[in-house]
């Protein structure tokens, strides 16, 4: 099952990813993230990807939209832990995925 967890500290969001991210699964977790979002404001939202099992493109919509967002509120994103397979594909989109 794809979740998210969302966990607060001070100005910093960090959003754990578990399961697969496909089109579907994508539009839920933006909706998830980005309230959380809007009612925080994070300097920071790093979303870690160590459990996520599969990811298609949508998964680069969901980061760069996530990316979109908080810097309009003028924070910054982080991706981290993806999985090697996933690494690919976003370094492929531009992405830096710290370990």
């Amino acid at each position: 099952m794809t979740q998210v967890i969302i966990c607060e500290d001070g100005e910093n969001m960090t959003a754990l990813l578990s399961g697969e991210i496909d089109h579907h699964w994508a539009a839920i977790l933006r909706e998830q993230i980005d309230e959380r979002v809007r009612a925080a404001s994070p300097k920071t939202l790093t979303l870690d990807f160590s459990g996520v099992t599969f990811m298609d493109s949508s998964g680069i919509g969901l980061i760069l939209g996530r990316h979109r967002l908080i810097n309009s509120l003028g924070g910054i994103v982080v991706v981290q832990k993806a999985p090697r397979e996933i690494q690919r594909m976003l370094s492929l989109a531009g992405i830096e995925s710290k370990e």
